[in-house]
């Protein structure tokens, strides 16, 4: 008999190679619109931004708001897949995604850009969370790291592919920058129909359910607020100012009753049993710092190559080749000997310390550096990233039964993508302070008051020679400083993996078969 608080899911550990492969294959077609969703728009963005003559704090947003929207989501998605059919869930995600998608591809301007790509985030939210899930739901921990290798080519093809696919529209001109938003439909299509097709799973559902709305809401309020602050402290007004007190007090206020509300109710959206636990709150703490270090700085390296060195979206998509080669060969080799062995606390704590060197190196650039070195150290953040981003998760679902997989998994993959979006705020703040001042000392005008006219700083084609000359030079130069804080923050994530307790992977889908549903069996 089945207990309530149990999801059962069918097939379980019976299937075979080719069956996971049959079901994987719609899963991983879905992995790859969402990520190619970000990737597409990285190297088209200057070209975007220009065209629509927006600002730079514009540019962190039309990238932050989809990382805003996900986050928030990301919760709600991973406890919804503890409670109802997985299946059906990533099939209205991509329903959303293609929406999203659509309504980006129309946008006239800036802010409805941003609104377009935040709804988009929903679904993008959706299918991170899910595809990790329904993996975890059907192929035993100990397995997992065998088909890890088939996750790293989706990624490598997304981020690969995705900038220079972005790169070749924009620079094709009877396609435009809106096709970057459109192509991600078909393959959208493409992915729901394979998984109705081959993805077969029963779900037994839960009486008296609820879903932490509440919750999710003051979560995605509180952090929205902050970084709203972020964005414009500096800039918009003072440090030192009323709207800076209000907005940290109110972000601070929001989280505060998101934590009570997560403490009283019986479903939370983040499940702090499970998430103050060691293991797991170790993996989410190197989980937020990664996020922050990669989404942060991997953003902004498009506009390095475009804006700092002149080069056109196409060659920007080809120069950033390295950083994605490295995520491949590292999550492909890490994922079989983490297989093959059952450890992979030395993998993580290696993926930390490289993604740390590689951000350091990426620090000593400037608008003149040799593109060989900035490739070297692109390619050793490829490699931290792939042996942390995937084996953080792992770390967690192997700690947790079957029944709290959902929210375990989409816990992890929230606070990672929290991480991302504070990152990306943070950094993109501070590169647009810093290209405001170096912009206002180039030009000679007082701080604060730099102008290009009424033409957008970021679309160069529009400026004069002299004018493109200073702007290549502040922007390569001043992405340097983003990078350094980068390789500060994924110190923190070093910590983290270091403290994390030798883990051995589990051969069985749930920790203990013979258990009952409660939150004490999980160790």
């Amino acid at each position: 008999m089945k207990t309530e608080g149990t999801t059962a899911e069918a097939p379980s550990g019976a299937m075979g190679h080719r069956q996971v492969l049959e079901s994987l294959s719609g899963l991983l077609l879905a992995l790859l619109v969402a990520m190619i969703s970000s990737t597409v728009v990285s190297t088209a963005l200057p070209l975007i931004i220009g065209s629509l003559n927006g600002t730079q704090t514009q540019y962190t947003w039309v990238v932050t708001a989809t990382l805003l929207a996900a986050t928030a989501t990301t919760p709600i998605w991973g406890k919804l897949a503890d409670l109802f059919n997985k299946k059906t869930l990533v099939q209205i995600a991509i329903v959303i995604f293609v929406i999203g998608s659509t309504i980006s591809g129309f946008s006239q301007n800036t802010g409805q850009l941003i609104a377009a790509r935040a709804f988009q985030g929903i679904g993008v939210g959706g299918l991170q969370a899910l595809v990790q899930v329904v993996i975890a739901a059907i192929i035993p921990p100990r397995e997992r790291g065998r088909y890890n290798g088939y996750l790293g080519a989706v990624m490598a093809v997304a981020t690969v592919g995705g900038p220079l696919l972005g790169g070749l529209i924009v620079d094709v001109p009877w396609l435009g920058w809106r096709w970057c938003f459109f192509v991600g439909v078909p393959i959208a299509v493409a992915a729901f129909i394979v998984l109705q097709r081959t993805l077969k799973l029963e779900t037994v559902r839960r009486e008296g359910v609820q879903v932490d709305y509440l919750g999710a809401g003051l979560i995605a309020a509180g952090v929205s607020v902050l970084l709203i602050w972020v964005s414009f402290v500096g800039n918009g007004f003072d440090w030192l100012s009323w709207q800076t007190a209000v907005m940290v007090a109110g972000g601070i206020v929001l989280l505060a009753f998101a934590v009570l509300v997560e403490r009283k109710v019986r479903e939370p959206v983040v499940p702090l049993h499970i998430i103050t636990r060691r293991t797991p709150a170790l993996a989410i703490i190197a989980s937020l710092a990664v996020g922050m270090a990669m989404f942060g700085g991997a953003v902004f390296l498009g506009q390095y190559f475009q804006v700092g060195r002149g080069y056109s979206p196409t060659e920007a998509g080809l120069l950033t080749i390295p950083l994605m080669g490295g995520v491949l060969v590292s999550s492909t080799v890490s994922g079989r000997l983490i297989s093959r062995t059952g450890r992979m606390k030395p993998y993580i704590v290696a993926g930390t310390i490289t993604l740390v060197i590689g951000f350091l190196g990426l620090g000593t650039v400037d608008h003149a550096s040799p593109l060989w070195l900035v490739g070297v150290a692109m390619a050793i953040v490829g490699v931290g990233v792939g042996m942390t981003m995937q084996n953080l998760v792992l770390a967690v679902q192997n700690t947790v039964p079957l029944r709290d997989l959902g929210a375990a998994s989409a816990s992890v993959t929230f606070f990672r993508s929290l991480g991302g979006t504070i990152g990306v705020s943070v950094l993109g703040a501070v590169l647009a302070n810093r290209v405001t001042a170096d912009l206002s000392t180039a030009l000679h005008v007082p701080a604060g008051q730099a102008s290009t006219g009424s033409v957008s700083a970021l679309n160069l084609k529009a400026l004069p020679p002299e004018v493109q000359t200073i702007v290549h030079t502040v922007y390569g130069d001043a992405t340097a400083h983003i990078f350094l804080i980068s390789a500060a923050v994924g110190v923190v994530g070093v910590i983290a993996a270091l403290l994390l307790k030798p883990l051995t992977l589990r051969t069985t889908l749930d920790v203990e078969t013979e258990a009952p549903a409660s939150d004490a069996v999980v160790r």
